[in-house]
């Protein structure tokens, strides 16, 4: 019984870290991208105010959403340092370190994203100040919450970049994932320059798809390769 256990420890990592991954994209394109895409009006602070308030259910949603996605990236950080740490030690646990930071970049972003809301609602410590100025306040605490977003974003390109080296140095997961990973990273990291990132778009943030998906499927699909797994935590033991 405890062999078994032993044996099916990686594969139930990789398939939870696999479901982790999805539930933490989906969370977070919903609750960044796609919700707030559909109210925010870019250069107008009233248009975007009048649709926060006519759509408030939808806009709270999305900042569950937001909220959300980091616990799932948590785990899924933690599941991928018991995935690779036979590989090599101190990588996955540098990997884990970027990822929390970046996670807190993400909650931080999701906070952002709760105050429109409350500014927007008119409390009374706000009584001071007219509409248009709550309007353009709420605006610039979007912008915030994009800027932080983006920022969480880039660590996040460094967690592929390490991530997609562990893969290519495993045995255990195909090597040409962990180099589309890697790909993926280093299209994330432009956004540390934001003229750069602005040139390249939308390619550079192309180059996430094919790394992130098919890293995703192969998760839920296949999983790893528990044998090779078994020799590389082995041979690190051994050694």
């Amino acid at each position: 019984m405890t062999g078994r256990t032993i044996e099916t420890s990686p594969q139930v990592y990789a398939r939870m870290a696999g479901v982790c991954y999805l539930l933490g994209s989906l969370t977070s394109v919903f609750g960044q991208m796609v919700i707030p895409g559909r109210l925010v009006v870019s250069g107008s602070a009233a248009a975007t105010a009048a649709n926060i308030l006519t759509h408030e259910s939808l806009y709270r949603f999305g900042v569950v959403f937001a909220f959300m996605s980091v616990p799932f990236h948590v785990v899924w950080a933690i599941l991928f340092y018991e995935l690779f740490k036979p590989v090599n030690r101190s990588v996955p646990l540098l990997a884990a370190f970027v990822m929390l930071m970046g996670c807190a970049m993400w909650t931080l972003s999701a906070l952002f994203s709760l105050a429109p809301l409350l500014v927007l609602q008119g409390t009374s410590s706000l009584s001071a100040f007219v509409p248009e100025q709550l309007q353009t306040l709420a605006l610039v605490l979007l912008r915030l919450n994009a800027q932080a977003y983006d920022i969480g974003l880039v660590f996040f390109g460094l967690w592929c970049a390490l991530i997609g080296y562990l893969i290519a140095r495993s045995t255990f997961l195909p090597r040409t994932i962990g180099v589309l990973y890697a790909l993926a990273g280093l299209g994330y990291l432009t956004l540390l320059y934001v003229p750069l990132a602005n040139y390249l778009y939308p390619y550079n943030l192309a180059l996430a798809g094919p790394g992130e998906i098919s890293l995703l499927l192969w998760l839920l699909v296949k999983g790893v390769n528990v044998g090779k797994w078994k020799e590389t935590a082995g041979a690190g033991q051994s050694g």
